[in-house]
């Protein structure tokens, strides 16, 4: 699996031959879009700087587009979605996706803004492996709301996102003052999950 970020909340998410776009960035938005096709496209938050599903579909391949609570399965891909809340730009609906392919379990936050999520999100978020989560602020979770909220999930990987510098160092901060690595990428593997248990990694913006 190759994880990639392309700035604010969207990632790029690459198995073989499989694309996931997670909060891609539309044209609509002030920051840089980045455009590519994916099979499956996940948006939490109805807004420019998440919602650009425009970006993912590429010449005859449509992406699936996901943009809700619920439960779904595309390509040996299994997701649920939870309904949460969010401030960003305004209150508005926020959905946490629990992606799980190759083994792994990853949770996307989004644009989440308020960390007391509801019991049945907590049950099922038990066994995490990567855990995306916004630590910027301003309608989203702040880098110590974050933090507490991500060492209770207790995944393997932490990746931050949504965050200027200084919210970036704070996040850190909270978490002893260490990154565990800052890469272009992230490859992994479900092999190379073993012995890890919420370590930072910082992905450079593409």
């Amino acid at each position: 699996m190759i994880i990639s970020y392309q700035g604010l909340e969207s990632f790029k998410i690459s198995h073989g031959d499989l694309v996931l776009a997670l909060n891609p960035i539309s044209k609509e938005s002030k920051h840089k879009s980045s455009n590519f096709g994916s099979d499956v496209t996940l948006v939490t938050t109805n807004h420019p700087d998440m919602n650009g599903v425009e970006q993912t579909s590429r010449g005859d391949k449509k992406s699936f587009i996901i943009n809700g609570p619920g439960e779904y399965e595309v390509k040996d891909v299994f997701i649920k979605g939870f309904l949460s809340e969010s401030e960003y730009d305004g209150k508005r609906l926020n959905t946490i996706y629990l992606i799980s392919f190759e083994g792994m379990n990853l949770c996307f936050l989004g644009a989440l803004s308020n960390p007391a999520l509801s019991s049945e999100t907590l049950e099922t978020l038990e066994n995490v492996d990567i855990l995306f989560a916004p630590v910027g602020g301003e309608g989203v979770l702040n880098a110590e709301e974050a933090y507490k909220l991500v060492v209770s999930l207790e995944p393997s990987i932490i990746i931050p996102m949504h965050y200027n510098e200084t919210s970036l160092k704070q996040f850190l901060k909270e978490g002893g003052g260490e990154r565990n690595g800052t890469a272009d990428k992230l490859v992994i593997k479900k092999k190379d999950l073993e012995g890890r248990k919420g370590d930072i990694v910082v992905l450079k913006q593409e």
